[in-house]
């Protein structure tokens, strides 16, 4: 039970714009301090550091897979858990956690010689092992959060800790820390969230989790859990064969270039993402109005997506070196090439969660599947046959474009059972505004004088984007930029 399971259901656009709002409020001020905090480090530590801290956040997140078993979501989608049954959810993640974090640790020496025996990646593997404890016990108090749709709460709760890590992390760099500093806010931050979290939602601890409660959850966890999986491999192959098979250096530059290109997907679609299952999920009974309140999200999303591709592939030299510094200047390229994806990962960064508000985790699994034997095949294609930043950022970038059609013909066609005509008329408008665009912000560059600062360039390059989107939304019909302030606005 959650504590509004006795509250009536305010309609799904206000909950679903509630929920944007605050937490994109989160969102954007955390990334300021995200760009801030890396900023700021990028400047102490070099590109062989960053390597090394990469590498060990790689696979600590594979770890996490393993401990996670999909539940969070689970929790979120059964409206009928009992207190008994979430105490023995939370039970299991409980004890799953400390194996795996205990396994992490007694890996770690194995790990560091995977990579020339480096005696600093096994220490920070070591430390990390807290960052994977802390993280998998919040799974089932942090999904209560959610599941009440408490995003207030949340935004206020992350935004709070990502400040106090971030600066914790730069007073530890200062202090002498070493890149020992670049663990502080991953640790601090998974313990302050499970403390929050569990203060506001205290699950009693079993010695032995029920099975009946586990079953209730089993098939959804299970077809999770396995996507999960696999797309971690589409995620972070990459980077673990880079590390490998490349050099450190080279590893860091690409890692720079592939953060900065998930910024704004971590900052606009994931900031829909977390409020789109806990709403959507009340829709799971009727498909037909889930595919259709879907299709408004996808028109929106490629309305700021597409745009935003051919905006960073324009500005891609400005960003790296005012964000990270003249230092960062190979990751320029690969960066360029990567912001061509921008806009369909935002779309399709919000498919799972309709995939589990409509029940259909197996077919989540099936398209993961796909989705991570093409990046296989693609990443391995760059990293062998051309062994550069460039070829490996293309392969991806091609491989993300085939996914997204095989992703969206499995959710429209086969799981919500629409046609897949509405879809693509939803992308026509936005991708006639990217076709005006790139061409007005290609005239920009050649007009700038190659002297240009670089921020100057920016904020031209950007505002010539700004008025043309803008113009094209309100002369197109397309949306009236008021009425949509308005609805964004909780409580409206």
């Amino acid at each position: 039970m959650t504590q509004n399971d006795d509250k009536q259901p305010r309609s799904v656009g206000r909950e679903l714009a509630s929920g944007v709002f605050y937490t994109s409020v989160a969102k954007y001020a955390g990334v300021v301090v995200t760009i801030l905090v890396t900023a700021v480090l990028s400047r102490l530590f070099t590109p062989e550091e960053f390597g090394v801290v990469n590498i060990a956040t790689v696979i600590i997140a594979f770890f996490a897979i393993f401990s996670d078993l999909g539940i969070g979501p689970a929790v979120i989608q059964h409206r009928d858990l009992s207190r008994r049954d979430l105490s023995s959810i939370f039970s299991l993640t409980i004890w799953s956690a400390a194996v795996i974090a205990l396994l992490f640790f007694a890996a770690s020496g194995l790990i560091a010689s995977f990579y020339d025996g480096s005696a600093e990646l096994r220490d920070i593997c070591r430390i990390l092992s807290l960052n994977l404890l802390f993280a998998t016990a919040n799974i089932v108090p942090n999904s209560l959060v959610m599941k009440d749709k408490r995003f207030r709460f949340a935004a206020v709760r992350s935004l709070a800790v990502q400040i106090v890590g971030g600066a914790a992390g730069i007073i530890a760099a200062y202090a002498g820390a070493g890149i020992y500093a670049l663990t502080i806010n991953p640790v601090f931050s998974s313990v302050m969230l499970f403390a929050i979290n569990y203060r506001e939602y205290p699950v009693r601890l079993r010695m032995k989790p029920a099975r009946e409660a586990l079953s209730k959850v089993f098939s959804f966890s299970a077809y999770q859990f396995s996507f999960q999986l696999l797309n971690f491999f589409s995620r972070n192959l990459d980077k673990l064969l880079m590390g490998r098979y490349m050099s450190l250096s080279d590893l860091g530059y690409y890692d720079k270039s592939y953060r900065l290109m998930m910024m704004p997907l971590q900052n606009i679609a994931f900031v829909i993402s977390p409020v789109m299952h806990p709403v959507f999920a009340q829709m799971q009974h009727d498909i037909k109005k889930l595919g259709e309140a879907y299709l408004k999200v996808i028109r929106l999303l490629a309305f700021i997506g597409l745009p935003l591709s051919a905006v960073l592939w324009f500005t891609a030299e400005e960003l790296v070196l005012i964000i990270f510094g003249d230092q960062w200047m190979p990751s320029v390229p690969a960066f360029r090439i990567l912001a061509l994806s921008v806009g369909i990962q935002i779309v399709m960064s919000t498919s799972g969660s309709i995939f589990q508000a409509a029940n259909a985790t197996r077919m989540l699994f099936i398209c993961g599947l796909f989705s991570a034997t093409l990046n296989v095949a693609a990443i391995s294609t760059g990293i062998f046959a051309f062994g550069t930043l460039e070829a490996v950022a293309w392969a991806i970038c091609i491989s993300f474009a085939v996914n997204f059609v095989q992703c969206y013909h499995a959710l429209f066609c086969l799981t919500l059972r629409m046609k897949w005509g509405p879809f693509w008329r939803s992308l026509l408008q936005p991708l006639l505004l990217t076709a005006i665009l790139s061409p007005a912000l290609a005239g920009i560059a050649w007009l700038l004088p190659e002297t240009t600062p670089h921020l100057p360039s920016l904020a031209a390059k950007c505002a010539v984007a700004l008025v043309i989107w803008l113009g094209y939304i309100q002369l197109s019909g397309a949306y009236n930029l008021k009425e949509l302030a308005a609805r964004l606005r909780p409580g409206k």
